[in-house]
């Protein structure tokens, strides 16, 4: 698997979306035998189970030029660094708990030289910014996460798509989402051919504003 998979469902990437796509690879080799920040069997399949999945939000969601994402417990920088590579109109910031993560996230970001990437060391709960979507992997149950990210969300929409979250997420969502009337679940398998997706899916929730 290389960047000719991203190319296979991204067709009109340009030469240096393509050159930055194609750096992934060496970068994230190099600095995992550092830094593991991805499995030693999914760092094989970089492209299918990292960067493709990441990008499975931008087939859900378009993201307009100026518009603001918050990519929280971004890890190893997914899905934030591939959707920036796909995006570069715009500001995407990445926040991770962990150092070492976010210290692996700003050198993939500086040897890209992606200039609309901001990272942070931080929790999201500490952060005084609001953002018009916030996206994730999976990093907590729903309740836990729309709890975590609770007034981070713009309240003005920039998009025909109101202003919310973006979360990448598999396997049977039903007793989760059960409280989220609002809660639309797009399946990935729709999206890509390959098996690895069969289960895996885009939730996204709007968020609800008290006037």
């Amino acid at each position: 698997m290389n960047v000719d998979l991203i190319s296979k469902y991204f067709t009109t990437l340009t030469d240096t979306q393509i050159q930055h796509f194609r750096a992934l690879e060496v970068l994230y080799q190099d600095w995992n035998q550092r830094i593991n920040v991805v499995s030693r069997k999914d760092i094989n399949e970089l492209y299918l189970r990292h960067v493709l999945h990441s990008l499975g939000i931008a087939k859900i969601q378009k993201f307009n030029e100026g518009s603001s994402i918050l990519d929280v417990g971004t890890g190893g920088g997914f899905p934030g660094i591939p959707l920036a590579i796909l995006f570069p109109e715009v500001q995407f910031t990445l926040v991770d708990a962990i150092g070492k993560k976010i210290k692996v996230v700003q050198e993939v970001v500086d040897g890209l030289q992606l200039e609309n990437v901001k990272t942070l060391h931080s929790r999201v709960e500490d952060l005084d910014e609001q953002f018009d979507f916030i996206v994730s992997r999976a990093v907590a149950a729903m309740p836990t996460f729309v709890h975590w990210t609770k007034g981070k969300v713009k309240k003005d929409s920039a998009h025909e798509r109101k202003n919310g979250i973006l979360y990448l997420k598999g396997g049977d969502l039903t007793d989760e989402l059960k409280e989220y009337r609002t809660a639309q679940v797009f399946e990935l398998k729709d999206c890509f051919e390959e098996d690895f997706f069969e289960t895996k899916k885009v939730v996204y929730l709007p968020q609800k504003f008290k006037n």
